[in-house]
């Protein structure tokens, strides 16, 4: 970090593995989908590496004409586990009311199913904290499109730009925010490897988002 940020107006977060740990129920639904079409399973290392589209962007090239009967394969294991096991990552909760209390508008932009994301909020308690939880499907584009990004800070009076970040653990998050003009944020405890975000280096990173909101709710 060169200098210091100026105080956000909005921060929109990604929500898998920035704010819950996700990747075994995710690996786990991914897995059962495979079996049901006589595919290989994938480790976890290549499940957070290949995780991060939507589905409608990600299952054709592994399903081919199947996609869709996958979709709803996958959502059926998906919908059997995914609320029993929600685990918030350490100090999100905590971080999320103190930037709500700082008076910063926080938004939600994921490419999971935006129904199954509303419910995994509103399961957690965390739905009252978002002006608007925004995933897959809801927008006419899914990230890294611009589209979720204005969806989310609808009725905020909050425009896209500078004094919004978008905070998240991947690639695909750092390109949303460039494809909107907001700030990128890296959060997760692993440092960027050399070229992994090329021409979307994140403005800033914190390993925690309760770092992030130490930082954000003083400024």
């Amino acid at each position: 970090m060169t200098h210091q940020p100026a105080k956000p107006k909005a921060i929109l977060f990604d929500w898998d593995n920035t704010l819950i740990d996700s990747w075994v129920i995710i690996q786990d639904a991914m897995n059962a989908t495979f079996a049901e079409f006589g595919l290989q399973p994938w480790t976890m290392a290549e499940t957070r590496e290949r995780v991060a589209k939507s589905m409608r962007d990600s299952f054709p090239a592994l399903f081919g004409d199947a996609w869709e009967r996958a979709g709803e394969a996958f959502y059926r294991h998906f919908e059997a586990i995914h609320l029993d096991r929600l685990n918030p990552l350490d100090g999100a909760a905590e971080a999320l009311k103190e930037l709500k209390n700082a008076g910063i508008y926080l938004g939600v932009v994921s490419n999971k199913n935006g129904r199954l994301l509303r419910l995994e909020a509103k399961k957690l308690g965390w739905d009252g904290l978002f002006g608007q939880v925004i995933g897959a499907g809801d927008a006419e584009r899914d990230k890294p499109a611009p589209d979720p990004v204005a969806l989310a800070l609808a009725g905020s009076g909050i425009t896209m730009g500078g004094d919004v970040w978008f905070a998240g653990d991947a690639a695909i998050d750092l390109e949303c925010a460039r494809n909107a003009g907001c700030l990128g944020v890296l959060v997760r405890d692993e440092d960027p490897r050399e070229g992994e975000f090329k021409g979307c280096e994140p403005r800033l990173h914190f390993r925690t988002a309760q770092i992030l909101s130490n930082l954000a709710k003083n400024l």
